[in-house]
């Protein structure tokens, strides 16, 4: 009997906390954290277009 009022306790308490902060940001930033990788990669990618473009028509004259 115990352990169900602490278990109650707790739970309550549990509750009233993620009621109260009311914050909209999100707990898991996991997600957020691989898109951003994501976006630097393809903007990586895109920056070094051109560059490569330039090399590949150099190692072709070179031949």
């Amino acid at each position: 009997m115990n352990f169900t009022k602490i278990f109650l306790f707790v739970f309550a308490c549990f509750v009233l906390m993620s009621t109260v902060s009311g914050a909209p940001e999100p707990r898991w930033k996991f997600f957020k954290k691989v898109e951003k990788v994501g976006q630097n990669i393809r903007d990586g990618i895109i920056k070094a277009g051109p560059a490569v473009a330039v090399v590949g028509s150099a190692a072709a004259i070179g031949k």
